[in-house]
């Protein structure tokens, strides 16, 4: 299968939004008791979520996970921090891509891969106001073109 292939559950459409992203790595999640189920009904949020380094280990805070409504009292928070699984040499590198100046890793999406929970994360540079801008005036320019192509194919 194709890297970020599976049953999409969650998209950070704000991530390349705010970010160019340049590389993608795909991580396994740690997960407590009834989350992989809320995550199949697909209650996660990655609109916040950040991936951080600590004592080299990958950790995803500010996802969002909501509880499991036929859960019971053992129902987990829903912004802890989660642990990704990710092997030593892809933490060296992504230790060193983050020391670069304003570079940051965000998840881009959320899926399940062969029963198993995953997500997509991305190295990437934090974008400036105009080039924002400018992203959004390509994407309008292309959304015209299309219209304008799909109109004279039905004249």
């Amino acid at each position: 299968m194709a890297k970020g292939s599976g049953k999409v559950l969650a998209i950070n459409k704000k991530a390349n939004h705010d970010y160019a992203i340049e590389e993608t790595i795909e991580a396994g999640i740690v997960l407590k008791g009834t989350e992989i189920k809320s995550i199949r009904k697909g209650k996660v949020q990655l609109r916040d979520a950040f991936v951080l380094i600590r004592n080299n280990e990958a950790w995803i805070s500010n996802m969002h996970i909501s509880p499991y409504e036929q859960g019971n009292i053992h129902n987990h928070d829903p912004l802890r921090a989660r642990k990704l699984l990710l092997h030593k040499k892809q933490i060296s590198t992504l230790v060193g891509q983050m020391k670069q100046d304003g570079y940051s890793i965000v998840p881009l999406k959320m899926y399940v891969k062969d029963g198993f929970a995953k997500v997509l994360i991305g190295v990437g540079k934090g974008k400036k106001l105009y080039d924002k801008r400018q992203d959004l005036k390509e994407k309008e320019h292309k959304r015209d073109m299309a219209r304008a192509f799909k109109s004279k194919q039905q004249d």
